[in-house]
């Protein structure tokens, strides 16, 4: 079968995918994104908190880390020059004891050696004037957490794209693929699918990432992780919210940051997310979680009325470590690391991925020059 000659493939139409195809195009690749859905960032991108991060958590020297910080600054930039709706809110994080206290000190320590030095001790009274209605004995305020519309950021993505050339193609699901002599071949689309024979294709496929990796005859076994799957449920606030800022707890011994507060745009607040190992992708919210998140939240907010908390929406994280491991860097394979001239895997691009976007889509455009 004859194959139509591409230049650059984007798989997935998700914010880091949109991203990627934005940085392509505007370095002058023809760029052609196929998505497997019938609209673009329906999956990871819309099942989010919509935090702009500051890159607090994240080990020091990991790809997280660094993408995030670099990602929040181009972030920030980018909401500005393109008029995309966002609002740098602020982010306390607080402590209950002594023993939680120690643990902000941590954070503290690690967000400065992240390249994060703008977090400020709060006393308890401190805390309280910005934040009446919470609770707590110390608090970090990280004033360079934020919020963002991430669909009117990807509308952005995918409006730069395109006027740099990039094509979008919905409902285009790859359904397998092969490392030739010549270039990438992909199958592209369901009945009567398309044959593309591809210079360099990236695979920005999320969840789907493992499998279209398993599915590349010519990449060895070795370079495909496997796949894991963290749901988490957020709970929304009936009424209006009494926070301007977000208010995370003192995380504790496990990677997981505990049920936090956050904000939209609109000023309604959400509460989440809870952490779930699963077997694979369901959103529907577990009602009966919701005494969970009343205990958790009175922590830091006693006056949470009694039936207040009602189920929002839930999402799920593309892991690729799983029950007991560590926390799994974002992984960024390109040719030097697999060994196939032009292509990049995108693996484990979970949170802060939104934040990180726009510096992963350097980090490609880079390692396919």
């Amino acid at each position: 079968m004859s194959h139509e000659r591409v230049d650059c493939v984007v798989v997935g139409a998700g914010v880091v995918g949109l991203a990627c195809a934005r940085a392509l195009a505007q370095a002058g690749r023809d760029v052609i994104i196929v998505e497997a859905e019938n609209a673009f960032g329906t999956a990871t991108s819309a099942r989010n908190s919509e935090v702009i991060h500051a890159g607090i958590y994240y080990p020091t020297g990991s790809l997280r880390a660094q993408l995030c910080v670099r990602g929040k600054a181009l972030l920030y930039d980018y909401c500005a020059t393109h008029q995309v709706n966002h609002r740098r809110c602020g982010k306390l994080i607080v402590a209950q004891n002594d023993a939680e206290v120690k643990q902000l000190e941590l954070i503290e320590q690690r967000a400065r050696a992240n390249g994060v030095p703008d977090l400020e001790w709060l006393t308890r009274d401190e805390a309280l004037a910005l934040e009446p209605q919470m609770q707590c004995t110390r608090a970090l305020l990280s004033p360079s957490t934020g919020i963002i519309d991430s669909h009117g950021l990807m509308l952005a993505l995918l409006g730069d794209a395109q006027a740099a050339g990039a094509v979008l193609a919905l409902q285009s699901p790859v359904q397998r693929a092969a490392v030739t002599p010549h270039g990438i071949e992909l199958e592209v689309g369901g009945e009567g699918a398309m044959q593309l024979l591809a210079d360099a294709v990236v695979n920005s496929a999320g969840h789907g990432a493992p499998l279209l990796a398993a599915a590349t005859q010519g990449l060895a076994p070795a370079h495909v992780p496997k796949r894991y799957f963290a749901k988490g449920n957020y709970f929304t606030l009936s009424g209006r919210s009494p926070f301007t800022r977000l208010v995370y707890p003192a995380p504790g011994e496990s990677s997981h940051l505990g049920v936090h507060l956050t904000l939209d745009l609109g000023g309604q607040a959400k509460f989440g997310p809870s952490f779930h190992w699963v077997d694979g992708l369901e959103y529907g919210v577990d009602e009966h979680e919701a005494g969970h998140f009343y205990g958790e939240v009175r922590r830091y907010w006693p006056a949470l009325p009694d039936g207040a908390l009602q189920p929002g929406y839930a999402g799920v994280r593309p892991k690729i470590s799983g029950p007991g491991e560590p926390a799994a860097d974002f992984r960024i394979d390109g040719p030097a690391h697999h060994g196939v001239a032009g292509l990049v895997n995108l693996f484990g691009i979970e949170s802060p991925g939104l934040t990180s976007a726009l510096a992963i889509a350097e980090e490609v455009e880079a390692l396919l020059r």
